[in-house]
């Protein structure tokens, strides 16, 4: 069944391209189009397009949708094109002439619209609740080992000390940033799009306020053809804030790869959460690890991809607008399930201690070193080649007790303050 058939059916290759795996992508969206059909059939009700009896009756069988979609028994069959169709037969089957008039008003581009946004809005909470997880078990970690001395790089050369506690807690507070992404795009989520039809409004009198209200959304998208033009640059808002996370896990996942080599050896794992090799007997791979990374650089991908999918579409709708469905289903599910395994298993980390005693990490003090000079009252730059000489001659001897006492330093992680700023912007 197709909604907008007229009677000549379309041709079997027509229809596997034209719908590709929309049936599939809409089994995450039907909730959603009952939901928003619930608050427009109560509307129509509202401006006397329909009777109450009639609301009465469509709402009753909505909700026994729902149930279906809920217990996991809503299907979308070959012959239905999509789930407004789906929904519409179903109406109509048990409703007669009053399933007919749930369309009344609207069209499906206004329904794949407000589906979507109620979709997007709450993932992002989702998203939101799993990053918030993986934030405090970073802190709690960070609390734990904040005294564990961990060598700094940069360029990947020894730099200057650094701890676990910096280095569980720089994740965190980054987190904050990703989340603050997250929070504008789910700003555009909270607008209603229903009720501008199929990009150019109505000439029913509905009432917007009113589904807007009943559907929880805090405004509406007030301009039409805006509404239409919302598609796609929806989708991509939340993608920016997906990538962003995405990001961080994969610097994350980085970092423990290497950490976990033999090479580094500051870090391990219990050996069940690792995998082993066919022929090397020795083998504990990080894979977990390694698969977050790949994962999270390709969402990193997601934005650009919706990006070149939308450049150059004029107002109105376009076909291709369904091709952002997929892309935006599939990288939520994929972010979620890297999140839980992130989070499951950095709560098993077990962390080295005693590794900067090492001789070749002595360089790592060379600062340490200068500055004790230098509060000795020798001037910086004299100091410096100071230092830069016996490290020269091999005569450097580090000063490896350390006293950082400044904000965001292995002495004074702030680590309350990032818990209280991760606090505001959630």
């Amino acid at each position: 069944m197709k909604l907008w058939q007229k009677g000549v059916v379309s041709h079997q290759k027509i229809d596997s391209f034209t719908v590709g795996n929309d049936r599939e992508y809409d089994l995450f969206l039907a909730k959603y189009d009952v939901l928003a059909s619930i608050a427009h059939a109560q509307m129509l009700g509202q401006v006397g397009l329909l009777t109450s009896k009639e609301v009465e009756l469509l709402v009753s069988e909505l909700n026994v949708i729902n149930k279906q979609i809920v217990d996991g028994s809503f299907f979308i069959e070959k012959e239905f094109e999509d789930v407004h169709s789906k929904i519409e037969f179903h109406l109509t089957q048990q409703l007669g002439e009053v399933g007919k008039k749930i369309h009344t008003a609207r069209s499906r581009n206004d329904q794949i619209l407000v589906a979507m946004h109620l979709y997007l809005k709450e993932e992002i909470n989702s998203i939101k609740e799993a990053t918030k997880k993986l934030f405090d078990s970073l802190l709690v970690l960070a609390h734990q080992h904040k005294n564990v001395l961990l060598p700094g790089y940069t360029h990947l050369q020894i730099a200057m000390p650094s701890s676990f506690g910096l280095w569980f807690s720089a994740y965190a507070e980054s987190l904050i940033d990703d989340t603050v992404l997250l929070n504008a795009a789910q700003y555009m989520t909270d607008q209603n799009p229903l009720g501008s039809a199929a990009g150019y409004g109505s000439s029913f009198p509905i009432d917007r306020e009113s589904t807007t209200k009943a559907l929880g959304f805090s405004t509406l998208k007030y301009n039409v053809v805006a509404a239409q033009m919302g598609r796609g640059k929806l989708e991509k808002a939340v993608a920016t804030g997906m990538a962003g996370i995405a990001g961080t896990l994969s610097r994350f996942s980085m970092d423990s790869c290497l950490y976990m080599s033999q090479n580094f050896d500051f870090i391990s794992f219990p050996e069940e959460l690792t995998t082993g090799s066919s022929i090397m007997p020795h083998k504990k791979n990080p894979d977990v690890f390694e698969l977050i990374r790949g994962k999270c650089n390709a969402l990193q991908g997601l934005p650009n991809q919706l990006t070149l999918m939308a450049n150059n579409l004029p107002s109105g709708y376009h076909r291709e607008m369904q091709l952002f469905k997929g892309p935006i289903i599939e990288g939520i599910e994929e972010l979620k399930a890297c999140l839980e395994m992130m989070t499951f298993s950095i709560e098993q980390v077990i962390v080295k201690e005693g590794i900067t005693l090492d001789e070749k990490y002595d360089y790592l003090f060379s600062v340490d070193t200068l500055n004790e000079l230098v509060n000795q009252r020798v001037p910086f730059r004299d100091a410096y080649k100071q230092v830069g000489e016996t490290i020269e001659k091999g005569d450097f001897i580090p000063q490896r007790k350390l006293n950082h006492t400044h904000q965001g330093s292995i002495g004074n992680l702030c680590l309350d303050e990032i818990q209280e700023k991760m606090n505001r912007i959630l």
